[in-house]
């Protein structure tokens, strides 16, 4: 396969454009080797850690703009942990979720566990996005804010069903890049790996106080809920600024160095700001290209945080993406599962806009020479 050397004065600073793990900008990396260091190797139980959680727990609050009575929990395990915690401790008898991609479908998957009714589940062509619809009887009503697979965002906005139902929205790629009300919601949780600028393995919620009451009470129910992925648990032990067991600090840190730049620059507006800049770049540029096509077709569910572009028959964009990781622009592949003939490239708000603009160069003269 052909490679294409690309000029230096056409790279990116950083050829980091994946979609997660995602790029840590390196002032965080070098807060950890210096003052965050002496966190690292110490317990978890005692007041340096345990200021630590709090601030990023204060931090979180100040972007997601908390309204009074919502809280931040938090628990080891990531996302996938948390589907698994929901089905346990938050869907009371039955979920509808709305599937749009890869990680819509898993929490589906979850919530079709044998002591839960059968989940409505409502699914989209990926590319597509689709909304939640009031149905009797359903308790538990979730969508991803933005589907990382596929490049489609959709809005974060409260299902009125019946009385006591939770708005629940998986928040991973989207948390700190993509700005909203949490008001509309009831549960709003992540990972960290992406627009957060850490590593994943540990999950966070915003939690209303109508969570927090179905948390309590599906736990006091009397269900059978594994002690790791009690909600319950995580809602405790997040009050007392730690986790039910040994949670990554160095993954705290990055997340509490990249709060703080966030909020120093002007909080989730300028953070969505920024990532509308990159995405749009690359939108425009898809547009009017003679071999490219944005996936997502409604501009209405483009993703600003995740681009998915398509190429015609001219163009192989695996071909592509390889002669691009090896300039050292690396991770433009698309998901796996999707197998389309396409290049995604994230817009965290971690990435330089500059820098995606000299990617559409770097991208324009590889195709040309190819």
């Amino acid at each position: 396969m052909a490679h294409v050397t690309l000029p230096r004065d056409i790279l990116p600073r950083d050829g980091r454009f994946g979609c997660g793990p995602a790029k840590i900008r390196p002032e965080q990396v070098a807060a950890l080797s210096g003052p965050g260091s002496i966190l690292l190797g110490t317990s978890h139980r005692q007041s340096p850690v345990k200021s630590l959680v709090g601030q990023v727990r204060s931090g979180l609050s100040d972007l997601l703009r908390l309204p009074k009575g919502y809280e931040i929990i938090l628990g080891n395990g990531g996302s996938t942990a948390f589907w698994d915690a929901a089905a346990f401790g938050l869907i009371e008898k039955r979920s509808q979720n709305l599937v749009f991609g890869e990680f819509g479908g898993k929490f589906g998957a979850a919530a079709s566990a044998p002591w839960l009714e059968a989940p409505d589940i409502r699914k989209a062509e990926p590319g597509s996005s689709i909304a939640a619809e009031a149905v009797e009887g359903i308790d538990v009503y979730a969508w991803p804010h933005n589907e990382t697979s596929t490049g489609v965002a959709a809005p974060v906005r409260r299902v009125a069903g019946d009385d006591g139902a939770l708005t629940v929205i998986d928040a991973t790629s989207a948390a700190g890049g993509i700005d909203f009300s949490v008001s509309q919601c009831d549960v709003y949780y992540f990972a960290p790996q992406k627009n957060l600028g850490s590593d994943g393995g540990i999950w966070f919620a915003a939690v209303s106080p109508a969570a927090i009451e179905r948390i309590e009470r599906v736990a006091a129910s009397g269900r059978y809920i594994p002690e790791f992925l009690s909600l319950k648990n995580a809602l405790d032990n997040s009050r007392l600024n730690q986790t039910l067991n040994t949670p990554a600090v160095s993954t705290l840190y990055l997340l509490d160095k990249q709060l703080e730049w966030i909020l120093s620059n002007g909080g989730l507006q300028w953070a969505a700001d920024r990532t509308a800049e990159s995405s749009s770049a690359l939108y425009e540029w898809a547009e009017a290209s003679e071999h490219a096509t944005p996936f997502v077709a409604d501009p209405a569910d483009r993703s600003p945080v995740v681009v998915t572009i398509d190429f015609d028959d001219t163009v192989d964009a695996a071909a592509v993406a390889k002669s691009l990781r090896g300039n050292g622009i690396v991770d433009t592949e698309p998901y796996r599962k999707l197998g389309r003939n396409q290049l995604r490239v994230a817009t965290f708000v971690s990435i330089e806009p500059e820098d995606v603009r000299q990617l559409i160069k770097c991208i324009d003269y590889t195709i040309e020479r190819l």
